[in-house]
């Protein structure tokens, strides 16, 4: 098991970034939250298996169609154990 957090930025607010987040990791079984950041940034903590974390991330890189994605930073973290994947307000 791997956590890591995310801090993305571009055009990643109002365009379903964390709906369509919540789906690929509910997909790849990844557990943790996302959430939208007053920098119009958005934040996760995520955990799961490498493999599977790797292709969440690789996915934040990119979002939904509407989404502008400029940069994605990714900081490993001290195992953390989530019950689910949500999105928090």
């Amino acid at each position: 098991m791997e956590t890591v957090h995310l801090l993305i930025s571009g055009k990643v607010q109002g365009v379903f970034f964390r709906e369509s987040a919540r789906r690929e990791a509910q997909k790849l079984g990844i557990t943790g939250w996302i959430k939208n950041r007053k920098d119009e940034k958005v934040e996760a903590m995520i955990s799961g298996d490498e493999k599977e974390v790797k292709v969440f991330v690789d996915w934040c890189k990119s979002g939904p169609d509407r989404a502008e994605v400029e940069e994605v930073i990714v900081s490993k973290k001290e195992q953390t154990h989530f019950k689910k994947f949500e999105i928090l307000r």
